[in-house]
């Protein structure tokens, strides 16, 4: 059962991939595609549902990032002293 659920969630994650007509969809859809991708490791290690669930926060908070970092191409680096700048990825 597990594995028919993960491949449901994975090729609905392909076939949302495909839909980003504009920019503005990228964070959504990285955030989509960082919770399925949550999920289905989650779903792999046999997770209980508490950690279900900061597995896929954790993964729409990561893929949301990363397609903002790919639409800007620009990303956050450590300063050294607690801070960060921004320049090119």
């Amino acid at each position: 059962m597990k594995l028919k659920i993960t491949a449901a969630v994975l090729s609905s994650v392909l076939v949302a991939s495909a839909c980003q007509p504009t920019p503005q969809n990228q964070a959504a859809t990285g955030a989509v595609l960082g919770g399925a991708a949550g999920f289905a490791l989650s779903e792999l290690v046999d997770a209980n549902d508490n950690w279900t669930a900061v597995a896929v926060l954790g993964g729409a908070a990561a893929g949301s990032v990363v397609a903002q970092n790919q639409s800007s191409q620009e990303c956050a680096y450590a300063d050294g002293r607690g801070g960060y700048y921004v320049a090119a990825c």
